[in-house]
């Protein structure tokens, strides 16, 4: 797979809502980790999360959009419309029938259900949104873009929990490279997990809300700066964070005809199943190991080709380990340890749409020649053989940028992409 050109980027972020912001409040050591109070009356329980809540809403989506659809899929839109004007093109002269939509999501429009169930329990059935059915269906997000521009080539939703935008993006990429495409819009959005000001005027909170607590994802901590440490000795669970990432890719030779400046090309990419656990991986990191190598291979490479990592890195115990002897396992054999760093402390774990936003921190450094920092992290992990980067931003010439994306179910991610020069 190769000559696959990234042209355009755009976000919906917990650490702003445009490109370039965020990769600027990356760079200041900015964090969106805060306390959110349990909102039901009575309650006293604090969480630490990382919710979006300054993006505005553009003129262009209008009130009869967003009443048929969810948040999910409105975030979808909106990232992906930057990324379609980052690249300089307009959207309604994509070619119909040569534009893939993929787009990859763990929840979709769970929210919208949460909320018909709440509201008929309440209320009863005619208490229920009438455009429940239609905002729920996790496609609705890639079938809302194809409405927007009118596009009718493939059109896919991918599911795989926190691989999905890498998964997407392989996917997308595939499309190209077979020539079934020319464009690909694609992307990973999560959404709805949080409680918005609708929701705390009517009573209603999510389901979602509580249950990273229950199931003890969260670090017991005071501080939002303990909350989320990867890779650090001290690390004690993730922070809940959502959000969306969306690219244009296309053809090289069809980027370069008109004159788009590309942020990279998107040369490897492998995808794997874990087959051990529903949320813990396998503990050597043997398969989260293999789909790193095999993203090598395709890229066309030996891993010393690779000059930096961006982690998966959510700051669990388990899930840490595991890949500090994935990374210890294929990029041992270097002259230098390898330079890694994984941004969740910054802005807590956005589920699918997380590798997305690592692969435009990534890009964005490879463009400025700064690597980002691992926030939080004081010891790192003492199994650690590769170059973690912790306390402020390195200035680093990356040539090939290798991003991973490890999910519940076993979900196995890795892609390896090149520098435009």
């Amino acid at each position: 797979m190769r000559d696959i050109a990234i042209t355009g980027m755009g976000l919906v972020s917990a650490l702003g809502c445009e490109a370039g912001a965020f990769f600027d409040a990356l760079v200041a050591n900015r964090s969106a980790i805060r306390a959110v109070a349990d909102p039901r009356p009575g309650g006293s329980d604090r969480f630490w999360c990382a919710p979006v809540d300054a993006c505005p809403v553009p003129d262009w989506l209008t009130p009869k959009l967003r009443d048929g659809s969810d948040v999910f899929a409105q975030w979808a839109m909106v990232a992906a419309r930057q990324a379609l004007d980052d690249a300089g093109i307009d959207g309604t002269s994509l070619p119909p029938l040569r534009t893939a939509v993929v787009h990859g999501t763990s929840m979709g429009g769970m929210r919208s259900l949460m909320r018909a169930q709440s509201d008929f329990d309440r209320g009863g059935p005619q208490a229920i949104d009438r455009k429940t059915m239609m905002k729920m269906w996790g496609n609705m997000a890639a079938a809302q873009l194809c409405m927007q521009y009118g596009l009718h080539g493939p059109s896919l939703t991918v599911s795989t929990a926190c691989a999905s935008t890498i998964d997407a993006l392989g996917t997308a990429a595939r499309f190209i490279a077979s020539g079934q495409a020319e464009v690909a819009i694609v992307g990973g959005t999560e959404a709805g997990t949080f409680v918005d000001p609708d929701g705390l005027r009517d009573g209603f909170v999510p389901a979602m809300f509580f249950a990273p607590v229950l199931f003890g994802m969260l670090s017991a901590v005071d501080d939002p700066r303990l909350a989320c440490m990867p890779f650090d000795v001290a690390r004690g669970g993730i922070v809940s964070g959502e959000g969306s990432a969306f690219f244009v890719l296309e053809r090289g030779e069809r980027a370069r005809a008109r004159g788009a400046r590309p942020y990279g090309y998107l040369d490897g990419y492998a995808s794997l199943a874990d087959g051990y656990h529903p949320s813990a991986p396998e503990p050597s990191g043997q398969w989260e190991a293999r789909a790193m190598a095999l993203a090598i291979e395709e890229a066309g490479v030996e891993a010393r080709a690779i000059d930096a990592l961006l982690a998966h890195g959510t700051g669990t115990p388990k899930g840490d380990l595991a890949e500090i002897r994935a990374i210890n396992t294929v990029h041992a054999d270097r002259a230098r340890p390898l330079p890694v760093a994984s941004i969740k402390a910054h802005l807590g774990h956005a589920a699918a749409a997380s590798a997305g936003m690592s692969l435009i921190a990534g890009l964005r450094g490879m463009r400025a020649g700064t690597f980002v920092h691992t926030a939080n992290t004081r010891t790192p992990d003492p199994e650690i053989a590769f170059d973690l980067v912790t306390g402020a931003p390195r200035a680093l010439d990356v040539e090939r940028l290798q991003v991973n994306a490890f999910g519940y179910g076993g979900q196995n991610a890795s892609m390896v992409v090149r520098a435009h020069r």
